[in-house]
């Protein structure tokens, strides 16, 4: 597999006004301006009719390249191969997040939902659990695609032994390949394979969320 993805096409933006605003009020103002402020505002209405020129001729043409090649072995073991390319941006994309969509409260544990929230101070408020419940969730996809990544996650719920001699004649014996099974624990694998399914359907449950 090869895989190019352009950067999202830029355009020229005169940040003048913005600068000069942030710098001397701390915030984007726009009321009570001053004769300097006008002034700084003109400027660059001026600066970008110019930088618009340069837009329309060439940075609005522009569009995101993207390149896909797959070979045949990429699908051999597709959901091996698509967990390998998910998990790390999903670290990523939970490191440089720069908000949380609206999540439901049956996804997340009791402790995290909003009805174990402070009570808002307005309806239209985000109550204090919602950005929690965002990366618990993510939390959630990384582990799974984490162990979708490992081939042999079972192992952790099973321990082998090498049969001896006498052993390998008794028929009554359970054995692998020479291998006695001396240990197991199939309520624990349960419950890894269904947090790992949960995980996978939280990534199809909020896929168009997975923005920065």
């Amino acid at each position: 597999m090869k895989v190019k993805i352009s950067n999202y096409p830029n355009r020229l933006i005169c940040n003048i006004h913005s600068r000069h605003m942030e710098k001397k009020y701390g915030v984007l103002s726009y009321h009570n301006l001053t004769h300097e402020d006008h002034v700084f505002e003109a400027i660059d209405d001026m600066v970008q009719s110019v930088y618009d020129v340069f837009n329309w001729l060439w940075f609005d043409r522009r569009t995101q390249k993207v390149k896909v090649h797959i070979d045949r072995w990429d699908t051999w073991s597709m959901d091996h191969t698509l967990a390998s390319i998910a998990l790390p941006m999903l670290v990523q994309l939970k490191r440089t997040k720069h908000g949380a969509p609206c999540t439901d409260d049956e996804d997340v544990p009791e402790s995290l939902r909003a009805t174990s929230a402070s009570p808002k101070e307005n309806n239209w408020d985000t109550d204090n659990n919602h950005f929690k419940r965002w990366d618990w969730i993510l939390d959630e996809m990384i582990w799974a695609f984490n162990q979708k990544c490992r081939d042999n996650w079972e192992d952790d719920y099973y321990e082998y032994r090498e049969m001896g001699p006498e052993e390998s004649k008794d028929l009554d014996s359970l054995f692998v390949y020479s291998l006695k099974l001396v240990w197991e624990d199939r309520e624990g694998q349960k419950a890894h394979q269904e947090r790992m399914t949960n995980g996978f359907k939280l990534f199809g449950k909020y896929y168009e969320n997975l923005w920065d």
